[in-house]
Protein backbone atom coordinates (compact mmCIF):
# COMPACT_ATOMS: atom_id res chain seq x y z
CA UNK A 1 0.00 0.00 0.00
CA UNK A 2 1.38 3.37 -1.01
CA UNK A 3 0.77 6.26 1.33
CA UNK A 4 -1.10 9.07 -0.44
CA UNK A 5 -0.25 12.71 -0.09
CA UNK A 6 -2.69 13.74 2.63
CA UNK A 7 -3.82 17.36 2.63
CA UNK A 8 -3.56 17.42 6.41
CA UNK A 9 -5.61 18.03 9.52
CA UNK A 10 -8.23 20.75 9.52
CA UNK A 11 -10.91 21.92 11.91
CA UNK A 12 -14.07 22.11 9.83
CA UNK A 13 -17.81 22.06 10.29
CA UNK A 14 -19.74 19.38 8.46
CA UNK A 15 -21.03 21.95 5.96
CA UNK A 16 -17.52 23.29 5.31
CA UNK A 17 -16.16 19.77 4.86
CA UNK A 18 -18.87 18.97 2.30
CA UNK A 19 -18.28 22.24 0.45
CA UNK A 20 -14.53 21.57 0.42
CA UNK A 21 -15.10 18.04 -0.83
CA UNK A 22 -17.28 19.43 -3.62
CA UNK A 23 -14.47 21.87 -4.49
CA UNK A 24 -12.04 18.96 -4.77
CA UNK A 25 -14.50 16.97 -6.90
CA UNK A 26 -15.07 20.04 -9.11
CA UNK A 27 -18.45 18.98 -10.57
CA UNK A 28 -19.52 20.32 -13.96
CA UNK A 29 -22.81 21.69 -12.62
CA UNK A 30 -24.28 22.58 -9.23
CA UNK A 31 -27.85 23.84 -9.09
CA UNK A 32 -28.99 24.76 -5.60
CA UNK A 33 -31.36 26.83 -3.48
CA UNK A 34 -30.09 27.39 0.07
CA UNK A 35 -32.11 26.22 3.08
CA UNK A 36 -31.20 25.88 6.76
CA UNK A 37 -29.14 24.01 7.95
CA UNK A 38 -27.49 23.14 4.61
CA UNK A 39 -27.12 26.82 3.60
CA UNK A 40 -23.42 26.89 4.50
CA UNK A 41 -22.63 24.24 1.88
CA UNK A 42 -24.16 26.30 -0.91
CA UNK A 43 -22.69 29.58 0.37
CA UNK A 44 -19.15 28.24 0.66
CA UNK A 45 -19.21 26.33 -2.60
CA UNK A 46 -20.58 29.35 -4.47
CA UNK A 47 -17.60 31.24 -3.05
CA UNK A 48 -15.25 28.70 -4.62
CA UNK A 49 -17.09 29.23 -7.91
CA UNK A 50 -16.83 33.03 -7.63
CA UNK A 51 -13.12 32.82 -6.82
CA UNK A 52 -12.43 30.61 -9.83
CA UNK A 53 -11.28 27.70 -7.65
CA UNK A 54 -13.57 25.34 -9.60
CA UNK A 55 -14.87 25.15 -13.16
CA UNK A 56 -18.42 24.43 -12.00
CA UNK A 57 -21.41 26.07 -13.64
CA UNK A 58 -23.35 27.25 -10.58
CA UNK A 59 -27.04 27.68 -11.35
CA UNK A 60 -29.05 29.91 -9.04
CA UNK A 61 -32.71 28.93 -9.08
CA UNK A 62 -35.95 30.05 -7.44
CA UNK A 63 -36.73 26.82 -5.56
CA UNK A 64 -35.51 23.36 -4.65
CA UNK A 65 -37.87 21.84 -7.21
CA UNK A 66 -36.10 23.91 -9.85
CA UNK A 67 -32.71 22.98 -8.42
CA UNK A 68 -33.31 19.27 -8.88
CA UNK A 69 -34.93 19.91 -12.28
CA UNK A 70 -31.77 21.70 -13.40
CA UNK A 71 -29.61 18.92 -11.97
CA UNK A 72 -31.61 16.36 -13.94
CA UNK A 73 -31.25 18.31 -17.18
CA UNK A 74 -27.53 18.81 -16.69
CA UNK A 75 -26.93 15.17 -15.76
CA UNK A 76 -28.94 13.93 -18.75
CA UNK A 77 -26.83 16.21 -20.96
CA UNK A 78 -23.69 14.45 -19.70
CA UNK A 79 -22.46 16.58 -16.79
CA UNK A 80 -21.21 15.49 -13.37
CA UNK A 81 -23.75 17.10 -11.04
CA UNK A 82 -23.99 17.80 -7.30
CA UNK A 83 -26.32 19.73 -4.98
CA UNK A 84 -27.37 20.04 -1.32
CA UNK A 85 -30.57 20.64 0.62
CA UNK A 86 -32.51 19.96 3.83
CA UNK A 87 -36.01 19.30 5.13
CA UNK A 88 -38.72 21.13 3.18
CA UNK A 89 -36.19 21.64 0.41
CA UNK A 90 -35.88 17.89 -0.09
CA UNK A 91 -39.66 17.58 0.17
CA UNK A 92 -40.06 20.25 -2.51
CA UNK A 93 -37.83 18.11 -4.75
CA UNK A 94 -40.04 15.05 -4.17
CA UNK A 95 -41.42 14.76 -7.70
CA UNK A 96 -38.00 15.22 -9.23
CA UNK A 97 -36.24 12.72 -6.93
CA UNK A 98 -38.20 9.92 -8.57
CA UNK A 99 -37.43 11.26 -12.04
CA UNK A 100 -33.69 11.47 -11.29
CA UNK A 101 -33.56 7.85 -10.16
CA UNK A 102 -35.93 6.59 -12.83
CA UNK A 103 -33.72 8.14 -15.51
CA UNK A 104 -30.67 6.48 -13.87
CA UNK A 105 -28.82 9.78 -13.42
CA UNK A 106 -25.77 9.65 -11.07
CA UNK A 107 -26.46 12.91 -9.21
CA UNK A 108 -24.93 13.32 -5.73
CA UNK A 109 -27.02 15.23 -3.18
CA UNK A 110 -26.01 16.08 0.38
CA UNK A 111 -29.03 16.13 2.70
CA UNK A 112 -28.37 17.90 5.99
CA UNK A 113 -31.08 16.19 8.02
CA UNK A 114 -33.75 18.51 9.43
CA UNK A 115 -37.30 17.97 10.66
CA UNK A 116 -40.21 18.42 8.28
CA UNK A 117 -42.99 20.86 9.16
CA UNK A 118 -45.54 21.24 10.67
CA UNK A 119 -44.97 22.76 13.14
CA UNK A 120 -41.96 24.60 11.70
CA UNK A 121 -38.69 23.34 13.14
CA UNK A 122 -35.18 23.96 11.82
CA UNK A 123 -33.42 21.29 13.91
CA UNK A 124 -32.39 17.72 13.30
CA UNK A 125 -34.39 14.63 12.72
CA UNK A 126 -34.55 12.17 9.84
CA UNK A 127 -38.06 12.81 8.56
CA UNK A 128 -36.70 14.34 5.35
CA UNK A 129 -34.39 11.58 4.13
CA UNK A 130 -36.55 8.77 5.52
CA UNK A 131 -39.55 10.23 3.74
CA UNK A 132 -37.55 9.84 0.52
CA UNK A 133 -36.28 6.37 1.33
CA UNK A 134 -38.27 4.70 -1.45
CA UNK A 135 -37.48 7.27 -4.15
CA UNK A 136 -34.81 5.06 -5.70
CA UNK A 137 -31.80 6.95 -4.28
CA UNK A 138 -28.91 5.18 -2.58
CA UNK A 139 -28.64 6.55 0.97
CA UNK A 140 -25.45 6.84 3.03
CA UNK A 141 -25.58 8.06 6.65
CA UNK A 142 -22.69 9.83 8.41
CA UNK A 143 -21.87 9.83 12.11
CA UNK A 144 -19.11 12.45 12.02
CA UNK A 145 -17.74 15.28 9.90
CA UNK A 146 -14.94 12.97 8.75
CA UNK A 147 -17.42 10.31 7.66
CA UNK A 148 -19.58 12.87 5.84
CA UNK A 149 -16.54 14.10 3.88
CA UNK A 150 -15.41 10.57 3.10
CA UNK A 151 -18.92 9.47 2.15
CA UNK A 152 -19.21 12.35 -0.30
CA UNK A 153 -16.06 11.33 -2.16
CA UNK A 154 -17.19 7.72 -2.31
CA UNK A 155 -20.71 8.71 -3.37
CA UNK A 156 -19.41 9.99 -6.70
CA UNK A 157 -17.78 6.65 -7.47
CA UNK A 158 -20.84 4.70 -6.32
CA UNK A 159 -23.30 6.75 -8.36
CA UNK A 160 -21.21 6.60 -11.54
CA UNK A 161 -20.33 2.90 -11.33
CA UNK A 162 -21.36 1.11 -14.51
CA UNK A 163 -23.35 -1.47 -12.54
CA UNK A 164 -25.26 1.23 -10.65
CA UNK A 165 -25.88 4.55 -12.45
CA UNK A 166 -28.21 5.88 -9.76
CA UNK A 167 -28.31 9.04 -7.64
CA UNK A 168 -26.80 9.00 -4.15
CA UNK A 169 -27.90 10.91 -1.04
CA UNK A 170 -25.25 11.61 1.62
CA UNK A 171 -26.95 12.35 4.96
CA UNK A 172 -25.56 14.14 8.01
CA UNK A 173 -27.34 15.56 11.05
CA UNK A 174 -28.38 19.19 10.94
CA UNK A 175 -26.50 21.48 13.36
CA UNK A 176 -25.16 18.49 15.32
CA UNK A 177 -22.78 17.58 12.50
CA UNK A 178 -23.32 20.32 9.93
CA UNK A 179 -22.32 23.14 12.29
CA UNK A 180 -20.03 21.35 14.74
CA UNK A 181 -16.29 21.84 14.20
CA UNK A 182 -14.24 18.63 14.19
CA UNK A 183 -10.63 17.92 13.35
CA UNK A 184 -10.65 15.87 10.19
CA UNK A 185 -8.06 14.58 7.76
CA UNK A 186 -8.45 16.04 4.29
CA UNK A 187 -7.13 14.21 1.25
CA UNK A 188 -4.83 15.87 -1.23
CA UNK A 189 -6.60 17.40 -4.24
CA UNK A 190 -4.65 15.28 -6.71
CA UNK A 191 -5.52 12.08 -4.86
CA UNK A 192 -9.21 13.00 -4.79
CA UNK A 193 -9.15 13.55 -8.55
CA UNK A 194 -7.37 10.24 -9.08
CA UNK A 195 -9.84 8.41 -6.82
CA UNK A 196 -13.01 9.74 -8.46
CA UNK A 197 -11.61 9.79 -12.01
CA UNK A 198 -12.89 11.61 -15.05
CA UNK A 199 -16.62 11.35 -15.59
CA UNK A 200 -17.71 9.51 -18.71
CA UNK A 201 -21.46 9.87 -19.18
CA UNK A 202 -23.10 6.66 -20.38
CA UNK A 203 -25.80 8.08 -22.65
CA UNK A 204 -25.53 11.89 -22.82
CA UNK A 205 -28.20 13.80 -24.68
CA UNK A 206 -25.55 15.96 -26.30
CA UNK A 207 -23.98 12.96 -28.06
CA UNK A 208 -25.83 13.60 -31.30
CA UNK A 209 -24.15 10.65 -33.02
CA UNK A 210 -25.89 8.31 -30.58
CA UNK A 211 -29.31 9.86 -29.97
CA UNK A 212 -31.29 8.86 -26.87
CA UNK A 213 -34.55 9.87 -25.24
CA UNK A 214 -35.08 10.73 -21.57
CA UNK A 215 -38.48 10.97 -19.93
CA UNK A 216 -40.44 9.27 -22.70
CA UNK A 217 -43.97 8.00 -22.19
CA UNK A 218 -44.22 4.29 -21.32
CA UNK A 219 -47.29 2.11 -21.14
CA UNK A 220 -47.98 -1.06 -19.10
CA UNK A 221 -46.12 -3.26 -21.61
CA UNK A 222 -42.74 -1.60 -20.83
CA UNK A 223 -42.95 0.45 -17.59
CA UNK A 224 -42.43 -2.59 -15.37
CA UNK A 225 -39.27 -3.57 -17.25
CA UNK A 226 -37.77 -0.16 -16.51
CA UNK A 227 -38.59 -0.47 -12.81
CA UNK A 228 -37.22 -4.02 -12.68
CA UNK A 229 -33.91 -2.84 -14.13
CA UNK A 230 -33.81 0.04 -11.65
CA UNK A 231 -34.53 -2.33 -8.75
CA UNK A 232 -31.76 -4.70 -9.81
CA UNK A 233 -29.33 -1.78 -10.11
CA UNK A 234 -29.95 -0.52 -6.58
CA UNK A 235 -29.62 -4.08 -5.27
CA UNK A 236 -26.25 -4.37 -7.05
CA UNK A 237 -25.10 -1.14 -5.48
CA UNK A 238 -24.69 -2.85 -2.09
CA UNK A 239 -21.61 -4.73 -3.31
CA UNK A 240 -20.34 -1.60 -5.07
CA UNK A 241 -20.57 0.37 -1.80
CA UNK A 242 -18.50 -2.35 -0.09
CA UNK A 243 -15.90 -2.50 -2.86
CA UNK A 244 -15.42 1.26 -3.01
CA UNK A 245 -15.28 1.47 0.81
CA UNK A 246 -12.45 -1.06 0.82
CA UNK A 247 -10.62 0.72 -1.98
CA UNK A 248 -10.97 4.00 -0.10
CA UNK A 249 -9.47 2.33 2.97
CA UNK A 250 -6.48 0.98 1.06
CA UNK A 251 -5.74 4.38 -0.44
CA UNK A 252 -6.45 6.65 2.51
CA UNK A 253 -6.40 4.48 5.64
CA UNK A 254 -10.09 4.80 6.56
CA UNK A 255 -12.06 1.77 5.41
CA UNK A 256 -15.85 1.81 5.24
CA UNK A 257 -18.30 -1.06 5.11
CA UNK A 258 -22.05 -1.31 5.00
CA UNK A 259 -22.26 -0.78 8.76
CA UNK A 260 -20.15 -0.40 11.87
CA UNK A 261 -20.27 -2.96 14.67
CA UNK A 262 -19.14 -1.53 18.00
CA UNK A 263 -18.41 -4.08 20.75
CA UNK A 264 -21.14 -6.26 19.28
CA UNK A 265 -19.41 -9.64 19.01
CA UNK A 266 -20.25 -10.86 22.52
CA UNK A 267 -23.13 -8.49 23.29
CA UNK A 268 -26.36 -9.64 24.93
CA UNK A 269 -28.10 -6.36 24.12
CA UNK A 270 -27.65 -4.00 21.18
CA UNK A 271 -28.88 -0.64 19.96
CA UNK A 272 -29.27 -0.03 16.22
CA UNK A 273 -28.93 3.67 15.42
CA UNK A 274 -27.94 6.06 12.62
CA UNK A 275 -25.74 9.14 12.29
CA UNK A 276 -24.41 11.34 15.11
CA UNK A 277 -26.39 9.70 17.93
CA UNK A 278 -24.25 6.60 17.46
CA UNK A 279 -21.37 8.52 19.02
CA UNK A 280 -23.41 9.29 22.13
CA UNK A 281 -24.47 5.66 22.34
CA UNK A 282 -20.84 4.49 22.12
CA UNK A 283 -20.07 6.48 25.28
CA UNK A 284 -22.92 4.64 27.03
CA UNK A 285 -21.56 1.31 25.79
CA UNK A 286 -18.12 2.10 27.16
CA UNK A 287 -19.56 3.04 30.56
CA UNK A 288 -21.69 -0.11 30.77
CA UNK A 289 -18.83 -2.32 29.61
CA UNK A 290 -16.75 -1.04 32.53
CA UNK A 291 -19.59 -2.25 34.76
CA UNK A 292 -19.38 -5.70 33.16
CA UNK A 293 -22.52 -5.42 31.04
CA UNK A 294 -22.35 -6.92 27.57
CA UNK A 295 -23.82 -4.28 25.29
CA UNK A 296 -22.99 -3.05 21.80
CA UNK A 297 -24.07 -1.00 18.80
CA UNK A 298 -24.90 -1.64 15.19
CA UNK A 299 -24.62 1.56 13.14
CA UNK A 300 -25.80 1.12 9.55
CA UNK A 301 -23.97 3.34 7.09
CA UNK A 302 -25.95 2.17 4.07
CA UNK A 303 -29.73 2.29 4.45
CA UNK A 304 -30.76 2.14 0.80
CA UNK A 305 -30.43 -0.48 -0.43
CA UNK A 306 -31.02 -2.19 2.91
CA UNK A 307 -28.21 -4.67 3.70
CA UNK A 308 -30.73 -6.99 5.35
CA UNK A 309 -28.63 -10.16 5.28
CA UNK A 310 -25.68 -8.39 6.87
CA UNK A 311 -27.93 -6.83 9.53
CA UNK A 312 -29.36 -10.24 10.40
CA UNK A 313 -25.91 -11.79 10.59
CA UNK A 314 -24.61 -8.99 12.83
CA UNK A 315 -27.50 -9.39 15.31
CA UNK A 316 -28.06 -13.14 15.19
CA UNK A 317 -26.42 -13.84 18.56
CA UNK A 318 -27.85 -10.86 20.45
CA UNK A 319 -30.70 -11.55 22.88
CA UNK A 320 -32.43 -8.15 22.72
CA UNK A 321 -32.30 -5.22 20.31
CA UNK A 322 -33.61 -1.65 20.47
CA UNK A 323 -33.86 0.18 17.17
CA UNK A 324 -33.72 3.94 17.72
CA UNK A 325 -35.32 6.04 15.00
CA UNK A 326 -34.97 9.82 14.77
CA UNK A 327 -38.29 9.82 12.89
CA UNK A 328 -41.72 8.26 13.30
CA UNK A 329 -43.31 6.51 10.31
CA UNK A 330 -46.73 7.58 11.64
CA UNK A 331 -47.90 4.02 11.09
CA UNK A 332 -48.65 3.28 14.75
CA UNK A 333 -45.81 0.77 14.80
CA UNK A 334 -42.48 2.52 15.26
CA UNK A 335 -39.99 4.04 12.86
CA UNK A 336 -38.66 2.88 9.48
CA UNK A 337 -35.32 1.61 10.76
CA UNK A 338 -37.17 -0.48 13.37
CA UNK A 339 -39.59 -1.99 10.89
CA UNK A 340 -36.87 -2.86 8.40
CA UNK A 341 -34.45 -4.20 11.00
CA UNK A 342 -37.21 -6.36 12.48
CA UNK A 343 -38.05 -7.67 9.01
CA UNK A 344 -34.38 -8.43 8.33
CA UNK A 345 -34.29 -10.64 11.44
CA UNK A 346 -37.44 -12.58 10.53
CA UNK A 347 -35.64 -15.38 8.65
CA UNK A 348 -33.42 -16.23 11.62
CA UNK A 349 -34.49 -19.43 13.37
CA UNK A 350 -33.55 -17.90 16.71
CA UNK A 351 -34.43 -14.22 16.74
CA UNK A 352 -33.65 -11.56 19.34
CA UNK A 353 -36.48 -9.59 20.91
CA UNK A 354 -36.72 -6.24 19.09
CA UNK A 355 -38.22 -3.00 20.40
CA UNK A 356 -38.72 0.44 18.83
CA UNK A 357 -37.75 3.72 20.45
CA UNK A 358 -38.37 7.11 18.82
CA UNK A 359 -35.93 9.82 19.91
CA UNK A 360 -34.59 13.26 19.10
CA UNK A 361 -37.43 14.60 16.97
CA UNK A 362 -37.03 18.26 16.04
CA UNK A 363 -33.58 18.35 17.63
CA UNK A 364 -34.60 17.05 21.08
CA UNK A 365 -31.39 16.20 22.89
CA UNK A 366 -30.34 12.58 23.19
CA UNK A 367 -27.97 12.00 26.08
CA UNK A 368 -25.76 9.22 27.35
CA UNK A 369 -28.21 8.58 30.18
CA UNK A 370 -30.99 8.02 27.64
CA UNK A 371 -28.91 5.34 25.94
CA UNK A 372 -28.07 3.79 29.33
CA UNK A 373 -31.78 3.58 30.18
CA UNK A 374 -32.51 1.81 26.89
CA UNK A 375 -29.67 -0.65 27.54
CA UNK A 376 -30.97 -1.30 31.07
CA UNK A 377 -34.37 -2.12 29.58
CA UNK A 378 -32.76 -4.37 26.97
CA UNK A 379 -30.73 -6.29 29.54
CA UNK A 380 -33.93 -6.92 31.50
CA UNK A 381 -35.57 -8.22 28.33
CA UNK A 382 -32.53 -10.41 27.68
CA UNK A 383 -32.89 -11.94 31.17
CA UNK A 384 -36.68 -12.40 31.19
CA UNK A 385 -37.49 -12.80 27.51
CA UNK A 386 -40.45 -10.45 28.02
CA UNK A 387 -41.12 -7.12 26.30
CA UNK A 388 -43.26 -4.70 28.29
CA UNK A 389 -43.41 -1.92 25.69
CA UNK A 390 -42.81 -2.65 22.01
CA UNK A 391 -42.89 0.95 20.79
CA UNK A 392 -42.25 4.10 22.79
CA UNK A 393 -40.97 7.67 22.55
CA UNK A 394 -37.90 8.79 24.54
CA UNK A 395 -39.29 12.06 25.92
CA UNK A 396 -36.40 13.49 27.94
CA UNK A 397 -37.06 17.24 28.34
CA UNK A 398 -34.20 18.16 30.64
CA UNK A 399 -31.88 20.91 29.41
Amino acid sequence: MTTPAIKGQAGLTGNSAIAYGMKQINPDVCAAYPITPSTGIVEEFSGYVADGAVDTEFITVESEHSAMSACIGASAAGARVMTATSSQGLAYMWEMLYIASGMRLPIVLTDVNRALSAPINIHCDHSDSMGARDAGWIQLYSETVQEAYDNLLQAVRIAEHKDVMLPVMVCLDGFITSHAIENITLINDADVKEFIGEYQAAHPLLDTDNPVTYGAMTLPDTYMEFKHQQSKAIARSKDVVSEIGKEFGKKFGREYGLMEKYKLDDADAAIVILNSAAGTTKVAVDELRKAGKKVGILKPRLFRPLPYREIADALRNVKSVAVLDRVDSMNGFGGPLFNETRSALYELEKRPKVISRIFGLGGRDYKVKDAVQVFDELLKIADTGKVESLTKYIMNKES
